[in-house]
């Protein structure tokens, strides 16, 4: 966990090891990451096709694993296996992966602020 480290919701020594300690490897993913969160966002609509639910939440999923934000691919995935007539189901996980992303956002955004501090002293 970051030391400016907000909620937990991204494990970031989990995706430093994955990315084998490059750094800028490390920023390269978090951006990627933040790109396609705001985009699937948009397209995770819980009153639209159940096949474009099921999508959006899948790839929604495979993003959060990749950078360590746990939390949020547990919601994305149980948002994937919600079975087409619950719009209620969908209404309150749509609600909890919202939740669960702005907890990624912000820990992301303590992250790359620490780092960008860090940069910064060891250019002393």
């Amino acid at each position: 966990m970051a030391r400016r480290d907000i909620t937990g919701a991204v494990d970031f020594a989990y995706l430093e090891n994955y990315a084998a300690g490059d750094s800028a490897l490390v920023e390269e993913v978090l951006g990627l990451f933040r790109e396609q969160l705001s985009m699937w966002l948009r397209l995770l609509d819980p009153n639209g096709p159940p096949q474009g639910w099921r999508d959006a939440a899948h790839t929604l999923k495979g993003s959060a694993l990749g950078v360590g934000a746990f939390a949020l691919a547990e919601v994305c995935g149980a948002a994937e296996a919600t079975p087409d007539t619950e719009l209620g189901a969908r209404l309150m996980l749509f609600e909890r992966i919202r939740t669960a992303a702005d907890a990624a956002l912000s820990d992301i955004a303590a992250y790359t602020h620490e780092r960008a501090l860090q940069s910064l002293k060891g250019r002393r």
